[in-house]
């Protein structure tokens, strides 16, 4: 433990905050974590947490889930420029067109998006989830924003319900293709391939596993595999060798990183700690309107 995680840890005593740190954070950070996870585990980790302060390191959504499942808990965002990409390609504006379009479609949001977008939709689901939403949910068809790839595996695997997907991504699991895959296994035959479900379907078709991040946890825990190739960002390869020594793990081809995540720094949350920046603030109608559709994401495992 070097110093600085000393004192973020007298800090957050002080101050009876609680640090979430998400699988793609850099390891300095991941390793002064109350609570590792992924989206949809450190979600509900939010929602429960008795702390005053939350310290959320990953992205703006992210903290923002947070501070709508927790509305009396002061959420702190380390890096206000840690955005997402792929919840900024789509606004208010085309969804409730959308809407329009489709009149007897329900909406389902992947929680890699903006609190404004939550807020017009049905229920939110996470990479972990999705499936369990979509088929649970009272609707034939299913708008799905805004990851397209999330979408068309969800649709692959619950045929009897139509997917509208919009077409967004995430820039780090669309840049996996196909011939990556197939590289890495003519190195490494005997390598298990798990992959995010955030990448595109052709890679998807190559995988023994399609997982969320700490699906792929769990797998490579429980697996007697000792060799795996992993699709998805470097964050969590990172975390897997760590915690997971007697095996291998290999990026798919060159190592995908999601520079958005990777802002953070351990100093940052310090800083956050210390000064009690940047803190979430949301309007509370639009407050209101995202936790309908996030506690909905909540029922399902």
């Amino acid at each position: 433990m070097t110093d600085l995680h000393q004192e973020i840890k007298e800090l957050k005593e002080a101050k009876n905050a609680v640090l979430l740190v998400h699988n793609y954070q850099v390891e300095e950070v991941q390793l002064a974590a109350d609570y590792l996870g992924d989206s949809l585990d450190l979600s509900r980790t939010a929602a429960k947490v008795k702390h005053d302060m939350i310290v959320f390191a990953g992205v703006k959504f992210m903290a923002e889930t947070a501070k709508i499942l927790s509305p009396g808990k002061k959420v702190l965002l380390p890096r206000l420029d840690a955005g997402c990409p792929m919840a900024d390609m789509i606004v208010v504006d085309e969804l409730i067109e959308l809407k329009e379009k489709h009149k007897n479609a329900k909406v389902v949001t992947y929680v890699n998006s903006s609190v404004e977008i939550k807020a017009e939709s049905d229920v939110c689901c996470t990479s972990a989830n999705a499936i369990s939403v979509v088929k649970n949910i009272d609707a034939d068809e299913i708008i799905f924003v805004p990851d397209q790839n999330l979408g068309m595996y969800v649709q692959k695997m619950v045929p009897e319900k139509k997917i509208i997907p919009y077409e967004g991504y995430c820039y780090v699991h669309n840049r996996i293709k196909r011939e990556e895959i197939q590289e890495m296994k003519k190195h490494y035959p005997e390598a298990k391939v798990v992959v995010h479900p955030e990448t595109r379907m052709e890679v998807i078709e190559l995988a023994d596993e399609v997982l969320s991040t700490n699906g792929m946890l769990t797998y490579v825990a429980r697996s007697d595999a000792k060799e795996f190739i992993v699709g998805t960002e470097q964050g969590l390869l990172e975390r897997m060798k760590r915690e997971h020594p007697d095996k291998e793990f290999y990026p798919a081809f060159r190592p995908k990183i999601c520079s958005n995540m990777k802002r953070t720094s351990l100093r940052d949350v310090y800083d956050s700690l210390k000064e009690e920046k940047y803190e979430i603030e949301i309007d509370p109608e639009i407050a209101r309107r995202a936790n309908k559709a996030l506690e909905g994401m909540l029922k399902y495992v």
